[in-house]
């Protein structure tokens, strides 16, 4: 990397970067709540869930004060609710001991990856780091024409071409070329400041070779009980949505006899089904509605993820689904 090129990369970045709330500031809080939330959503969607979050918890050390429901309820929707409980995590010990300032220290705190660790490095504080999202590697492999792009080839050829005198727009840069113009499908070479030394630009759909993976489908039941109080739901304390609630669940297509008999459940009926991703995991949700005849809880009062949304809405419950009941 040419420092004629490094210049033209960073001249494209700022006329045509987008202006994000997280970007011009070096708060290492809302640097790491945008990393955070940009972990497994697209910026469109993160915007929001961004803006809403810091309105309920502006600074780090308010975060840090507040109880993990009410952190959950903020943010509901977002989904991945582990980086929520992890953030959490990460404001009580840096409330009490202070933020490291470079990526070895950043990569001891909860939930903090190498990525991660290393994009608020060079935003926050201005280490000559490089960070590597998929972004990234997708500019890296085409540029150099390599198709399988391995953890080791990533971190060298990114080391290689960062630029140290300004790290964090550095990378910011090839993130937003990844992200706007060097896109998986039907990239603008036309418009991209690197054309001219892109070995993969002839074939820009065979860098990097798409990643095989394979998701699993499991079978759920759901009963979605209505009671004097509201809905039957549950506090989830283990699981990829621990910490939050829902309705009851289990294997299977149906729920079983001493499930029912827990829950008391009267004139349950099938009420459709629901289908719901996660990463590796797909969900094929059988959904039953009922009646209870004691308890239950306004779902609107506590965190729900977005599957129990749309159980609820399954079983005819569209306002309590948003929070109404």
């Amino acid at each position: 990397m040419t420092p004629a090129l490094r210049r033209a990369l960073l001249a494209w970045y700022d006329a045509e970067r987008r202006a994000l709330p997280w970007r011009g500031t070096r708060d290492p809080y809302r640097i790491l709540l945008s990393e955070v939330l940009l972990q497994q959503t697209r910026v469109e969607q993160a915007l929001p869930y961004y803006r809403r979050f810091l309105e309920r918890f502006p600074t780090l050390e308010a975060l840090a004060a507040a109880d993990e429901e009410a952190v959950l309820a903020a943010w509901q929707g977002a989904g991945y609710y582990a980086r929520a409980r992890n953030l959490l995590r990460l404001a009580r010990e840096v409330a009490r001991a202070g933020w490291p300032r470079d990526r070895a220290g950043l990569l001891q705190l909860p939930g903090v990856g190498p990525y991660t660790a290393a994009a608020v490095a060079s935003i926050a504080f201005g280490e000559p780091v490089a960070a590597v999202d998929g972004n990234v590697r997708r500019v890296l492999a085409r540029v150099h024409a390599e198709p399988e792009p391995g953890a080791a080839w990533l971190g060298r050829a990114a080391a290689d071409w960062l630029e140290p005198a300004r790290p964090g727009d550095w990378n910011q840069a090839l993130m937003e070329l990844g992200a706007r113009v060097c896109t998986p499908r039907n990239p603008d070479c036309a418009a991209c400041p690197l054309a001219g030394i892109c070995r993969g630009r002839a074939a820009p759909e065979r860098y990097p070779a798409p990643r095989k993976r394979r998701a699993r489908t499991e079978e759920r039941w759901a009963l979605v009980l209505q009671a004097p109080g509201g809905v039957v739901l549950e506090h989830r304390s283990t699981g990829q949505l621990a910490g939050l609630w829902g309705v009851p669940m289990g294997p299977g297509a149906a729920p079983p006899a001493v499930a029912l008999a827990r829950y008391r459940a009267r004139a349950v009926e099938p009420a459709g089904t629901v289908r719901h991703a996660f990463s590796h995991r797909r969900l094929v949700v059988h959904v039953f509605r009922g009646r209870a005849p004691e308890g239950g809880v306004a779902p609107g009062a506590r965190p729900l993820a977005e599957l129990d949304r749309k159980l609820l809405r399954a079983a005819g419950l569209e306002g309590a689904a948003e929070g109404e009941a």
